[in-house]
């Protein structure tokens, strides 16, 4: 049995050494600081959800009349990620996805989030989601970032979806939201943090003990030991980190900007 995981991680250990380690994470020391990450990084934390759910659809039945559909095993891996990230308990104690939770995190430190639920709507309702993205005001940074994402769904491949979500979202979040926790912690920061704080910390507990294994292993059973599915996974598992790193730039020169501080 090859230990496709392994594989993976060594051809993607670079991007995801230079992504836990970008400079970003130390560079929100205000409030607006924060409220410039999460401006942007709320997409990211969208465009998740419909990775997900594209990997639901190609792995399970969500139609009508249902039949059994494909291994079980993945379904069941699917289905209880899916079951977390869309009907959480969140700071309150009330059933939120983490879509909904995040949007609240950004009202509770001042923001207006309007604007992004506006648009969200938009693309969402768009017939040509990589043309609606195009035509967007966000900065090039968040639109790249997007047209990423939905470049891999839409190449409809199983493995590199799951290679995209696992070692792009899953597998990264537990290290990469203690670096943002860590960053957070030394700043000067005034605003409502708890539910910020609940936000990160559950995805630190749910992904590093739950959902990165999980993920893994689907990885593992989409790329069946074939050594092509292995290169493709590794190749957009990398196209993911390096989307990432280059949302992060575009953070974190936003921030400078507003500091007037050159930089990139």
């Amino acid at each position: 049995m090859i230990d496709v995981h392994q594989l993976i991680f060594k051809q993607i250990q670079e991007e995801r050494n230079a992504l836990l380690e970008h400079p970003l994470y130390q560079s929100i020391q205000s409030d607006e600081d924060l409220r410039l990450f999460m401006e942007l990084h709320v997409y990211a934390v969208w465009d998740f959800m419909s990775l997900l759910k594209a990997l639901q659809q190609q792995l399970t039945c969500t139609q009508t009349p249902w039949m059994p559909v494909g291994d079980p095993d993945l379904r069941y891996l699917i289905n209880e990620i899916v079951l977390a990230e869309e009907t959480d308990i969140d700071i309150d104690g009330n059933r939120k996805s983490h879509y909904e939770m995040y949007i609240d995190a950004m009202e509770s430190i001042g923001m207006e989030t309007q604007p992004t639920h506006d648009l969200i709507q938009l693309l969402a309702k768009s017939e040509n989601i990589l043309s609606a993205i195009k035509s967007t005001s966000l900065p090039d940074a968040a639109k790249q970032f997007l047209t990423s994402t939905f470049e891999i769904i839409q190449g409809g491949k199983p493995h590199e979806i799951a290679a995209a979500f696992t070692y792009g979202r899953e597998d990264l979040i537990p290290e990469m939201f203690t670096e943002i926790l860590e960053g957070m912690h030394k700043s000067d920061l005034n605003v409502n943090l708890k539910p910020v704080q609940y936000y990160f910390d559950r995805h630190i507990e749910l992904d590093g003990d739950e959902h990165g294994p999980m993920a893994h292993k689907m990885v593992a059973l989409l790329c069946d030991n074939d050594q092509v599915k292995i290169e493709e996974a590794a190749r957009v598992a990398s196209k993911a980190l390096a989307s990432r790193i280059r949302l992060f730039n575009g953070i974190l020169s936003n921030i400078q900007e507003k500091k007037g501080v050159m930089g990139t």
